[in-house]
């Protein structure tokens, strides 16, 4: 193996984390932001890149660099590695509410195609790197689905999905459509494009966006019930205009504006 071969835990229910077992040498590596917690004797090192061998020499580097520019993540990931004897833990946490998703890249022959920003961390030697789509509509009309992450190697990965997750398995020809933003990451089987939903009705009042992801089997298909960006817009939605918060959830709460002097007719 190229990766390195590590075991896990995954623990909770709706905010999970997993907890990963380095032995001696071994490491792990992880965007920015979901360290947890690890044990003494874990030694935490930034890197410019994934740190895989994709990513080895400067040229290597720079190109990893570029792709992880147009993904808008940071050009740095954080590795981790047990640099004592004995086994060693480092655990990372889910970023909100939702399942914690374990791929076994050696059994969907070395490749997994995922959301930008689904990836949480994966052993060290995953390549992780930006998806191309060679299909105009993708670019154009893509939205959230449009950029995807691919996580390649021999090695464990491990995805957030927000909510519940489904694994559906597709068999070949059959299709599934899905929302962009629901789609949490496919085997690389999958033939994945962008349809217009269509009917002028569906576009002006359907309030559904405009295009769905179109995934044609045989494969297997993540999807998630809660996107980030939809948990993201109702809270921004639920905010009291201005700013200000007084008598929210009150019957009384517009008569309290009124009332507290700050109003002016």
């Amino acid at each position: 193996m190229t990766a390195h071969e590590i075991d896990y835990k995954i623990y909770g229910e709706e905010m999970q984390y997993v907890e990963i077992e380095l032995d001696p040498q071994e490491g792990v590596v992880a965007e920015s932001g979901s360290f947890m917690m690890m044990d003494d004797g874990i030694k935490m090192e930034t890197i410019f890149g994934d740190g895989s061998k994709n990513d080895s020499g400067f040229l290597g580097k720079i190109l990893g660099a570029g792709k992880r520019i147009l993904t808008g993540e940071s050009l740095f990931m954080t590795a981790f590695y047990n640099t004592v004897p004995g086994k060693k833990s480092v655990s990372f946490a889910a970023p909100y509410p939702g399942k914690i998703i374990p791929i076994n890249l050696t059994e969907y022959q070395g490749k997994f195609i995922c959301q930008k920003d689904a990836f949480l961390c994966a052993a060290k030697g995953v390549s992780v790197g930006i998806e191309f789509s060679k299909k105009l509509g993708r670019g154009l009309f893509g939205g959230e689905g449009f950029i995807m992450q691919k996580l390649e190697g021999d090695g464990m990965a491990f995805v957030h999905a927000g909510g519940t997750m489904s694994r559906k398995v597709l068999q070949a020809g059959e299709v599934l459509r899905v929302d962009t933003g629901c789609i949490i990451g496919f085997t690389q089987t999958i033939d994945y494009d962008i349809e217009f939903i269509g009917g002028i009705k569906n576009s002006i009042f359907g309030g559904e966006g405009l295009f769905f992801a179109k995934l044609e089997g045989p494969g297997i298909v993540y999807v998630q019930s809660l996107p980030f960006s939809r948990l993201a817009n109702r809270v921004l939605a639920s905010l009291p205009k201005g700013g200000n918060s007084k008598g929210e959830g009150s019957i009384l709460g517009g008569l309290g504006d009124l009332l507290d002097g700050d109003n002016r007719f």
